[in-house]
């Protein structure tokens, strides 16, 4: 099962570290026959593809909408947990029906909305984008984690005198912190991974996204299969690290729980 779901990656590998004839010749290998850093050399000279720009434009974007639906999802979802008031089943029953309608429906009602503000053609237009597509996930994950927190922890550190903002972010924060770097997590992937939203509201090269970025790849004279595989394997390296040390920072605090327990 690891060698059939590694076999993708395990191909990309080997057309990356191929002379260019022998990746179209055939019989095709998987063990290159003569192997070249060349590729990945390549796709970081700027005459041939900017990839650490867009890199750096994939990354705003990914970590802004991260930390902002991990701040927007905490609040939300501790008031949907340990608030009272009117219409709250009403609210939580509502961030469902944003799963009703795909992203390609709510392109023609955001570019409206953001064009109307000035935001057309830049990045901060993706990252509300990527917030209104997460946001919702995020609220729920945090609503979650937070129903499991005692209601008698807060009430002692009213005793204590901490205030709202206090009792959030220094006690049941820190709960469930496993949980919010699972929220963190799943909003950098789809941020980071985004292509529909990226190709409607960026026009300008220098703020294209690697997603796109590789895409347009495929229409100059500079694509060439060994570029392309180098470019998508390191561009899959945020993810898989991010998520190594998510699983790493999970654990531990589980861990770290169990024994102050």
């Amino acid at each position: 099962m690891i060698l059939i779901l590694l076999f993708p990656f395990i191909i990309m590998l080997s057309i990356s570290l191929k002379e260019t004839a022998e990746t179209i010749g055939y019989p095709p290998t998987i063990i290159p026959h003569e192997w070249t850093m060349q590729h990945f050399v390549d796709i970081f000279d700027e005459n041939i593809f900017p990839f650490l720009k867009y890199f750096k434009n994939s990354m705003y974007i990914a970590l802004t909408t991260s930390i902002v639906a991990v701040l927007l999802g905490i609040l939300g979802g501790y008031a949907l947990s340990k608030l009272k008031f009117k219409g709250k089943n009403a609210i939580s029953e509502l961030f469902f029906l944003v799963y009703m309608f795909s992203g390609i429906l709510l392109i023609v009602p955001l570019f409206k909305m953001l064009s109307a503000v000035g935001l057309s053609n830049s990045r901060e237009a993706v990252i509300v984008c990527m917030i209104v597509q997460t946001l919702p996930t995020a609220i729920y994950m945090t609503r979650s984690y937070f129903d499991t927190i005692p209601g008698e922890l807060e009430e002692a550190a009213r005793v204590d005198g901490l205030s709202r903002m206090g009792i959030i972010f220094r006690i049941v924060v820190p709960l469930s912190m496993s949980g919010i770097i699972s929220v963190f997590v799943y909003a950098f992937m789809i941020a980071w991974n985004d292509v529909l939203f990226a190709s409607i509201f960026i026009d300008s090269p220098d703020l294209l996204t690697i997603p796109i970025g590789l895409n347009s790849l495929f229409n100059t004279p500079d694509y060439i299969w060994g570029r392309m595989m180098a470019a998508s394997l390191v561009t899959s390296l945020p993810v898989v690290i991010m998520y190594g040390i998510s699983q790493h920072l999970i654990r531990s605090g589980s861990t770290d729980g169990g024994v102050k327990g």
